[in-house]
C-alpha cells in the first residue's frame, strides 16, 4: 500500500492508516481506504469511503504548508461559486503536529488521459472542446496585481533556468537556434495579460465520466500569469495522449474558433522556453525519466521545424 509516518511510528497496511485517518472529525465513520499513487505531488492521497458522504479525497501533507493549502482551498471555493468543475472543499486542519489534511469531494470517473485513446476522435475532440470551456472559465478568476509584471517575472525565470541548463550533463542537440528564437522574441511578452492559472492542465489532471469532462484537479500548482501559457502542456504531454483532444482544447477556450496569430506566437515562445527549463526539471526532479522527456521535447522540436514554424505539425497536418 504505502508507508506513512505518524508522531515517529510507521503505518503500512489499509487498516493501519483507515484507523489513523479516523481521528479527523469528518473521517470518524470511514469503512475504506484506497491510496492514490498518481501524480508528481508529495502529498499522501487517499480516496475514501464515509457513509452518508459517499467517497472523499483525503490529501495529507507537511503542516509546513498549511498557509499554502488553505489558499487552494480558498481558489476552489471561489471556482465552484464561478461554475468551474472542479472539487469541493469540504475540510482542512492539521492532523497531528507534523501534518495537516485536506479533505475534498471525490470527482467520480476516469483519467481523462487514460480513456481518451478508447474514445471515438469525434469524442476526444468534444472532450477538448468542454475541457478548453472550463480553462477560460477558470482563467476569469480574480487576482491582485503583481509588483513585477509578467514580463519581467517570466525573462527572470527564464534566465535562471537557462544558466542551470548550461551546466546540465545532458542537453538537447543543436539548441542554439531555440536559444535564439526565445532571445529574440522575449518582448512579445510585454503588455500580456496576468490572470489566473491552474498551471498544470492537462488530460492527467481532468476527469472524464460516461463520455462527459467531469471536471478539473489538482490546483496546487495555481500560479498567476499569461493565459496562453496555460497551452504548453499540450505540446508537451497531451499531444502524445490525443491530437483530437488538443485540437479541442485551444478550440473551446476560442469558444469553437481558431486563434490568432498572437496566440500561435505566445504559444511558440512559451513552448521554446518549456523545452529548456524540461531538461533542467527532469534532470533535478526525476533523473530516471531523462530519456522520457527527451523524447518529448524532440517531438515539439520536431512540431515546430526548430522554430521556423510557429503553429505546430500536429495542429495543421491532423486535420
Amino acid at each position: 500500500m504505502v508507508e506513512f509516518m505518524h508522531n515517529g511510528n510507521r503505518f503500512s497496511t489499509e487498516s493501519e492508516i483507515l484507523e489513523l485517518v479516523r481521528v479527523i472529525p469528518q473521517l470518524r465513520e470511514a469503512v475504506q481506504i484506497e491510496h492514490i499513487s498518481k501524480g508528481y505531488s508529495l502529498d499522501h492521497k487517499f480516496k475514501i469511503a464515509v457513509p452518508g458522504q459517499g467517497n472523499v479525497l483525503l490529501r495529507i501533507f507537511p503542516y509546513r504548508d498549511i498557509d499554502s493549502k488553505q489558499k487552494e482551498v480558498h481558489v476552489l471555493e471561489a471556482l465552484k461559486q464561478m461554475g468551474v468543475l472542479c472539487s469541493t472543499p469540504l475540510g482542512i486542519g492539521r492532523m497531528d503536529e507534523n501534518n495537516g489534511y485536506m479533505i475534498l469531494n471525490y470527482l467520480e470517473g476516469e483519467d481523462a488521459s487514460e480513456v481518451l485513446p478508447s474514445m471515438s476522435e469525434q469524442q476526444q475532440h468534444s472532450i477538448g472542446l468542454q475541457a478548453g470551456g472550463e480553462l477560460k472559465r477558470i482563467h476569469r478568476l480574480p487576482v491582485e496585481k503583481r509588483p513585477e509584471s509578467w514580463y519581467i517575472r517570466k525573462s527572470k525565470k527564464h534566465r535562471r533556468y537557462a544558466d542551470q541548463y548550461k551546466a546540465c550533463p545532458v542537453v538537447m542537440e543543436r539548441d542554439q537556434p531555440i536559444m535564439n528564437f526565445i532571445e529574440d522574441h522575449l518582448a512579445w511578452m510585454k503588455e500580456r495579460p496576468d490572470g489566473f492559472q491552474h498551471d498544470d492542465f492537462h488530460p492527467a489532471n481532468l476527469v472524464v465520466n460516461k463520455g462527459e469532462l467531469a471536471g478539473v484537479i489538482d490546483f496546487n500548482r495555481a500560479d498567476q500569469g499569461d493565459p496562453v501559457h496555460e497551452f504548453l502542456k499540450l505540446g508537451l504531454f497531451a499531444t502524445e495522449v490525443s491530437t483530437p483532444y488538443s485540437i479541442g482544447q485551444i478550440q473551446g477556450y476560442f469558444g469553437g474558433c481558431e486563434p490568432d496569430e498572437g496566440f500561435w506566437n505566445m504559444y511558440s515562445l512559451y513552448m521554446a522556453m518549456a523545452l529548456v527549463s524540461s531538461v533542467v526539471w527532469i534532470q533535478n526532479v526525476k533523473p530516471e525519466e531523462t530519456d522520457q522527456m527527451m523524447m518529448k521535447i524532440e517531438q515539439v522540436r520536431e512540431d515546430h521545424d526548430d522554430f521556423r514554424r510557429l503553429i505546430p505539425k500536429w495542429y495543421t497536418v491532423y486535420r
